[in-house]
């Protein structure tokens, strides 16, 4: 637990790279092999199960401290942090422990059947053996939270320049199903249990948005044209008989798409196929508010399946006959996908834009929102299909977003690093003479800015609720959005999708913000350019 406090604290410390590389370099060198199989666990989302509510936390550290609740609340607003706030409120320890990780670990999950009381005893004693920096660890481990700014992509450069294996190899070893409990580090980072499950992914290919000129990336002839959907992108795998369905953030999601499992005969045994999960309606692609409706289902109800039925656009195929063609050229891998599919009208190649030109495809890519379409994919036809991201081989070519001007109207505190300033912003449009929410958003502005809006805050607050503060409406953002959908979850009835600040409009009064109408007006356009 000392070794992982250090570690924890070093990586909060920099925004650095480098420095994070050698942090956890540092420690996968010194720490003992039963503690590293849980770090890689918790830094890839493999947390354990809850077993003691926050709830109880906060009624033992205000029983503990003797703090009025308001003030503890106050205390938790003003750091962001649940697990820091407990950790700096509890008196010094009163003596050590060098329990390792992993035995917190299994120790905290071997709580769920016991009572609030020997949760309480459990937690308390560990309290008291742990110094401030393991206190906050040890409280992240129940909750389960570990956003220190490590990207999953981080670890594995780590562990490949730790252990001398390839980075590609360390990728495909840690994802997909893997229990901590049932696996050594050894075994993990040399990819030993790969092939002793059926359901096991590919990393994805990714893409980077397109920074250059089209007409700069050579002759057309070259590259292959899709459009870019918006859905769910996953990987169908058919092996030893078995189908899984895998989304990018690595949830096998095979239960929620009952449609997809005509995969089960309709693909050949050692198949892999990559693409997007869609609500599709005769032919015609939904928008991603309709698939929404099919999202985290344990019950898939008739209606549902009426109202947003699916499908799968394939772009690629990553294994066939058991093989991996990940290392052939985009052309064959699109060779090879065009004899597998169609599946009845439900498993579909994913429709190539044609085009002779840069101009001609310029134009094409003018009627994405008519298709439901985000914009344009660009893959060079003799790509390979890469771990990640590989620069040159594959670009997005995103339509230009919706924007419109808003006014601040609440603010709330930030985490991590920015606990102490307003950066959580909720913003209105004009209904009359009233100001009706739209959307909230975190990003977008200056450290500068930040700083500006904070004090504006803290100057012009209006009332407080909690941790929300009613601010003068007076300050005017551009923000910009990708859709804009029917909502009954929200006051205006709308919801836009994907919602940040483009920059804040000093030379724009509120008189002159959006109003209520226009999104609905705009929300008409965009159903009416769906349905031609």
């Amino acid at each position: 637990m000392k070794k992982f406090s250090r570690l924890i604290s070093k990586l909060e410390q920099s925004n650095k790279t480098n420095d994070k590389l050698s942090a956890l370099v540092d420690y996968f060198s010194e720490a003992d092999d039963a503690d590293k199989i849980w770090v890689i666990a918790l830094f890839t989302g493999k947390k354990p199960k809850r077993t003691i509510n926050t709830k109880l936390l906060k009624e033992w550290i205000i029983k503990i401290t003797g703090l009025p609740t308001w003030l503890f609340v106050e205390s938790y607003h003003n750091v962001g942090d649940l697990s820091e706030t407990i950790a700096l409120l509890l008196p010094p320890s009163t003596s050590e422990s060098d329990i390792p990780l992993h035995q917190w670990i299994l120790e905290l999950k071997g709580l769920v059947r016991s009572s609030d009381q020997e949760k309480k005893e459990f937690v308390l004693n560990a309290w008291q053996k742990l110094n401030t920096q393991e206190r906050f660890v040890f409280n992240k481990l129940i909750s389960g939270n570990f956003r220190i700014g490590i990207s999953t992509k981080n670890l594995i450069h780590a562990l490949a320049k730790l252990t001398g294996l390839d980075i590609n190899h360390i990728t495909h070893s840690i994802m997909g199903k893997w229990d901590p409990e049932q696996i050594t580090f050894t075994d993990l980072i040399n990819g030993s249990h790969v092939n002793t499950d059926s359901s096991w992914p590919y990393p994805f290919c990714l893409a980077h948005p397109i920074d250059v000129p089209v007409h700069e990336l050579g002759p057309p002839l070259d590259w292959q044209a899709e459009w870019k959907w918006d859905g769910i992108r996953g990987q169908i795998i058919k092996r030893n008989d078995e189908l899984f369905i895998w989304s990018r953030g690595e949830e096998l999601v095979t239960d929620q798409f009952p449609e997809l499992h005509i995969a089960l005969l309709g693909l050949p045994n050692g198949t892999v196929i990559d693409g997007e999960i869609l609500a599709v309606r005769d032919g015609e692609v939904l928008s991603f508010s309709t698939l929404q409706q099919r999202l985290n289902r344990k019950i898939i109800y008739k209606k549902q399946l009426e109202e947003a039925p699916i499908a799968f656009y394939a772009y690629d195929v990553l294994e066939f006959g058991g093989i991996d063609y990940r290392n052939e050229p985009l052309h064959t891998r699109r060779a090879i996908l065009e004899q597998l599919l169609p599946i009845e009208n439900i498993i579909l190649t994913a429709p190539i834009v044609l085009f002779d030109s840069w101009e001609e495809l310029v134009e094409e890519r003018k009627q994405s929102r008519e298709l439901n379409s985000e914009g344009i994919m660009l893959k060079h036809k003799d790509s390979l299909y890469h771990n990640g991201r590989k620069r040159g081989d594959w670009w997005k070519w995103k339509i230009e977003p919706f924007t419109i001007d808003v006014v601040m109207i609440y603010a709330q505190k930030g985490s991590g690093r920015r606990a102490n300033f307003f950066t959580d912003y909720t913003f209105a449009v004009r209904d009359g003479d009233q100001f009706i929410t739209i959307a909230k958003a975190y990003s977008g502005l200056t450290d500068k800015e930040i700083k500006e809006v904070n004090s504006f805050v803290v100057k012009n607050a209006i009332e407080k609720f909690g941790p929300v503060r009613t601010v003068k409406p007076e300050l005017v953002f551009e923000i910009a959005f990708e859709g804009i959908a029917v909502s009954k979850r929200h006051k205006a009835g709308l919801a836009l999708r994907f919602p940040r600040i483009v920059r804040w409009r000093r030379d724009k009064k509120v008189a002159d913000i959006n109003t209520l109408e226009d999104l609905q007006m705009l929300l008409q356009s965009t159903l009416r350019a769906s349905e031609r």
